[in-house]
């Protein structure tokens, strides 16, 4: 089992590496989320039994294609039509500052998908309990929350009128980043229903996927960044600011103070 997680860490890298190449080589970020999202599947897809699957692996690799397809289009799509990704204005030229965030890419992929892989080297089956149910219908509700979230800020952006206005309706009225919420909602869904069959330090590990997903998008990746980039457009607007004091800013309807 170790071995086969440690050949699809390889591939995972590897490819984030020729990623890397291409993106350096031609300075671009166009391809970057597409990658992570097709190296979800890729890797979800190599990991499975090969002689048997069961309805529990299926499941969960269902979960795991039908929301990475989703977003690695919805992501593809969006900078497609933006040109460019604000997030590597200063590091679009610099290939080694380019470096840092493919790597981590392939950490984000390996981390958050240890449950799943862990799941389908599993070749003894047990019988389906209220963990899987639950574990599904978290996935479910995360999903939806994330995928109706995006749809309402590119309703929202694609309205001409709204150009110099942010979002505060919709999900985004409880929320000011309600698609995280769901991106965290469902990765701890997928643990939730693969924990099961989880044994020993697969457990401990396996946890470190929802941890991980919500480290990365609370203090680094995500929200920071787009805070930043919201008080630069919007710091000048008193009703920024009272949104901001007013909605939460990760948990719906549970607002922390210092954040």
């Amino acid at each position: 089992m170790g071995s086969q997680v440690g050949k699809l860490i390889s591939i995972d890298f590897a490819i984030q590496f020729i990623g890397w190449i291409i993106s350096a080589k031609f300075r671009t970020e166009k391809y970057f989320d597409l990658t992570g999202s097709l190296t979800f599947i890729l890797l979800t897809y190599l990991s499975r039994n090969k002689t048997h699957q069961t309805l529990r692996q299926k499941i969960q690799c269902s979960c795991v294609f039908i929301w990475a397809l989703r977003l690695g289009a919805f992501l593809f799509y969006r900078i497609l039509k933006a040109g460019k990704d604000s997030r590597f204005d200063h590091m679009r030229n610099s290939p080694s500052r380019l470096f840092i965030p493919w790597m981590m890419q392939g950490l984000w992929v390996i981390i958050t998908l240890l449950p799943t892989l862990y799941l389908n080297q599993k070749k003894v089956d047990k019988p389906l309990t209220q963990t899987d149910y639950i574990g599904w219908g978290m996935w479910l509700f995360g999903f939806l929350f994330e995928v109706i979230a995006d749809q309402q800020k590119m309703t929202f952006k694609n309205n001409l009128n709204n150009k110099e206005n942010f979002i505060n309706t919709g999900l985004w009225k409880y929320s000011r980043h309600p698609n995280y919420f769901g991106e965290i909602c469902l990765w701890l869904g997928l643990y939730i229903s693969s924990s099961h069959m989880l044994v020993g330090y697969e457990k401990f590990i396996g946890i470190l996927s929802p941890v991980f997903v919500t480290l990365l998008l609370s203090f680094l990746s995500g929200i920071p960044i787009l805070e930043r980039q919201a008080m630069k457009l919007f710091g000048n607007n008193p009703a920024y600011h009272t949104y901001r004091s007013r909605t939460p800013i990760l948990i719906p309807f549970i607002n922390f103070p210092r954040i």
